[in-house]
């Protein structure tokens, strides 16, 4: 998939809010939308170095600049939590990965109920297959996790998936981490114990979990692997 640009090198100064990082581009401070309401405290520190896109200049926008990726540790880690549904839906439509290879796609944001999710699919049977996906930015010591700020919205979806595959449906819950250097999967019991423990009922019910890794470059965001995921609770 292709990341619009052209993006700009900018360093973080300071986060005032979830939404707004202020950033500085050639020695002035900015304000900046930042796309990711997660924590991200691992990642956004003084003096992190970032790529930012200027908006339109037509555009109404009260900041002028998106922050859209972080370099940490050498590594780009895209921070726009709705990129992996764009990805999700190229890939599919370009039968790009692997796990759904023998999938096709009906169409994006189905509604079921008061719910809402991400993708309706068809699974190799032909039957119904609903999608939810999920950004992951978060990683330590190899080990993806998701959320890194509490997510209800989360684990209404998790155990509505939950309801519909007690009902006979097909469901699944697809975490896309947006970074590379992940070796292995686990909800983060730590900060939103119902979450993961909805993700945990979820998938004892039959709901599939998976998680993948991407590759992320200034310019492109493309598949990189499957990786194992872990669902229990650790002693922590």
């Amino acid at each position: 998939m292709k990341i619009e640009g052209p993006l700009i090198p900018a360093i973080f100064v300071e986060r005032p809010n979830r939404f707004i990082t202020m950033i500085k581009i050639d020695d002035e401070i900015h304000r900046s939308h930042l796309p990711d309401p997660g924590r991200l405290k691992e990642l956004l520190f003084p003096g992190a170095k970032l790529l930012a896109r200027a908006v339109p200049k037509n555009s109404l926008r009260k900041t002028k600049y998106s922050t859209i990726m972080v370099n940490h540790e050498g590594q780009l880690i895209s921070l726009v939590s709705a990129l992996p549904n764009r990805f999700v839906k190229e890939a599919l439509i370009k039968n790009e990965i692997p796990i759904f290879k023998d999938y096709s796609l009906v169409r994006p944001e189905i509604a079921v109920g008061r719910h809402r999710f991400d993708f309706l699919l068809k699974d190799p049977t032909g039957a119904d297959f609903y999608l939810e996906v999920k950004s992951v930015t978060f990683v330590e010591n190899g080990v993806a996790q998701f959320p890194d700020a509490i997510t209800d919205r989360g684990t209404k979806h998790a155990l509505e998936l939950k309801r519909l595959v007690e009902e006979g449906k097909g469901a699944g819950i697809l975490f896309v981490c947006q970074r590379a250097d992940a070796i292995s999967f686990r909800p983060m019991w730590e900060r939103d114990p119902k979450l993961a423990n909805a993700v945990l009922k979820a998938n004892n019910a039959g709901v599939k979990i998976w998680c993948i890794t991407l590759n992320v470059s200034e310019t492109d965001m493309t598949f990189n692997k499957e990786i194992p995921v872990n669902l229990e609770l650790k002693n922590i």
